[in-house]
């Protein structure tokens, strides 16, 4: 089973497919997180993508897609995948059609979150990343803080602040992309018959938590 999710920066992707990854079993591929490797690690991949990502801009097509095939590729997607942060365009969910047919598999559920932006861009700016890569345990300072001050519950690595969320232009610059090439995703999955929209919001008081709950048992009926 392929999930995708859908949603601006700071609507809860991340914490949604991690939880989905954690009771279903199958990976969340972020291509956020492998970019976010490569330029710790300064890759050729890394340098030319941190080009784009501290300006808040979307990595170009070329970059990106050979990326995620060779993600999928890998023996612990077999079963199911999660991707978070692809695809961001019609143009790169044609070519997910394309690769997930040769290997007679589809795209099965999109959840797409929404959010009022002015919390997106609070959650945002208070967002701390776990730096173990193999933890990535997502907190914001408000919302969901850790119980020790800079220190991650689950492994006790430091957490840290992405470099392009701590600048309140380039939050902003990224939400404009969003709008311009990744919103028109939301018709093209609803046509197919496979878009589930959810709006996370402190006033309605239904978090990321929920959906993911909603949607695990949801699965597990099936």
């Amino acid at each position: 089973m392929v999930i995708l999710m859908l949603g601006a920066q700071g609507t809860g992707k991340g914490t949604v497919a991690g939880i989905l990854s954690e009771n279903l079993g199958w990976p969340q591929i972020s291509t956020g997180d492998i970019f976010r490797k490569n330029i710790k690690e300064k890759t050729p991949l890394g340098i030319e993508a941190n080009q784009y990502i501290s300006k808040g801009e979307l990595v170009p097509d070329e970059i990106t897609v050979p990326m995620v095939v060779e993600r999928l590729n890998e023996s612990d997607a077999k079963e199911g995948a999660i991707l978070d942060g692809f695809p961001r365009n019609i143009a790169q969910a044609e070519k997910l059609e394309e690769i997930l047919s040769q290997k007679d598999k589809k795209v099965d559920l999109v959840i797409n979150l929404t959010s009022p932006e002015d919390e997106i861009i609070t959650r945002i700016l208070n967002r701390r990343v776990c730096s173990n890569q193999a933890c990535k345990t997502t907190y914001n300072l408000t919302m969901h803080p850790p119980k020790e001050q800079g220190i991650c519950d689950k492994c006790g690595a430091e957490l840290m602040q992405r470099e392009d969320d701590s600048d309140k232009e380039a939050i902003q610059n990224r939400l404009n992309i969003y709008d311009e090439k990744t919103l028109p995703l939301v018709e093209f999955y609803r046509k197919k018959g496979v878009l589930r929209t959810e709006e996370i919001s402190e006033k309605t008081g239904r978090l990321g938590n929920d959906v993911a709950q909603d949607v695990i048992q949801e699965i597990k009926s099936k």
